[in-house]
């Protein structure tokens, strides 16, 4: 007969009370940042099809989806725009008058304690879909770096709370940081995307924002999925060019990328639970497949346990509602 065990691991997993005592992670609403898609007009709530339960809203309404998750503790968004008009230089991004001028300054007004973040790119607005000025097909990296700066500071003069450049061209944090500063916006947070891939998992969202190149591909620029060590490399460029949080994008593929980059990096650090992430979590709970609120809060555990401060999530009503109940 074997002998009895005498350490026992079960002991700590008896009742819900002490579960929760030795709880290693714990999740809160406020570890959610909800992206809203904004267009011109009013009273438009536009679905996106590819994205069961996400809208493209228009200002006013942006303004009641911002309430709904301030009353659920959610402290932040980020905003992308769809704008009226596109061309070659992706001149409406930087519009005072555009769709996210206009939802910061309204949202700011309204709840001026939320958090805005402005996503600071130029393929939602530039007529070919990449995120930089073009010649042929070649993207431009440095002519690039003045038009995100001029769209950055026209988000903080909106009242921006934190720009977030997504649009990975080299040196594009230190080109924001110099045109804020020299501007009096010393206080404006830069949260740079600084590990971003060219995944598969963004689909959805190009929809969504109506940002899929026309030509060609990201990845002259977007990170190769295969890679770990240059996601370090990216971190300390954007940490030496003054970011003040950094993001890796996407999330649940690449757990260990956050990982590595939370253990040499000690700024708060978000990590992107991406459109595609998204929406094959609700096509498989709309077939019953899955339990979508269980499933939801373990991938949202699963980004913390990797490392991550903080989530930007298309589920964060739904998770901080989960949360509260």
């Amino acid at each position: 007969m074997l002998p009895l065990p005498v350490k026992r691991p079960r002991r700590l997993r008896g009742s819900d009370q002490l579960r929760g005592m030795v709880r290693e992670t714990s999740l809160t609403p406020g570890d959610f940042i909800a992206p809203l898609f904004i267009v011109n007009g009013v009273e438009k709530a536009e679905p996106v099809e590819s994205m069961p339960g996400i809208f493209r809203y228009s200002v006013d309404l942006a303004l009641n989806e911002a309430g709904r998750l301030a009353d659920l503790g959610v402290p932040g968004l980020i905003l992308f725009g769809i704008p009226a008009y596109k061309d070659a230089r992706g001149s409406s991004a930087w519009d005072s008058g555009e769709a996210v001028q206009s939802a910061v300054r309204a949202i700011k007004d309204k709840f001026p304690d939320m958090l805005v973040i402005s996503d600071v790119c130029l393929c939602g607005y530039s007529d070919h879909g990449h995120c930089g000025l073009v010649a042929g097909e070649e993207i431009l990296n440095d002519e690039t770096l003045d038009l995100l700066a001029k769209t950055a500071l026209s988000h903080v003069r909106a009242g921006a709370d934190a720009v977030a450049p997504s649009d990975m061209m080299d040196g594009r944090v230190a080109a924001i940081r110099n045109v804020l500063d020299s501007e009096g916006f010393t206080d404006k947070l830069i949260i740079s995307y600084a590990v971003k891939y060219a995944s598969a998992y963004y689909g959805p969202f190009r929809d969504a924002a109506a940002s899929a190149p026309r030509f060609g591909c990201r990845r002259t620029y977007q990170m190769d999925p295969a890679n770990v060590r240059e996601a370090l490399r990216e971190a300390w460029l954007d940490v030496e060019e003054a970011a003040d949080m950094i993001m890796v994008k996407p999330a649940l593929a690449y757990l260990d990328v956050i990982k590595a980059v939370r253990d040499e990096i000690y700024l708060p650090l978000l990590t992107y639970n991406v459109s595609g992430e998204y929406a094959m979590v609700k096509a498989a709970a709309e077939r019953g497949w899955i339990e979508e609120e269980a499933v939801v809060l373990e991938h949202m555990l699963a980004m913390k346990r990797a490392g991550a401060d903080l989530i930007v999530t298309y589920h964060a009503y739904d998770a901080a509602r989960w949360l509260q109940q």
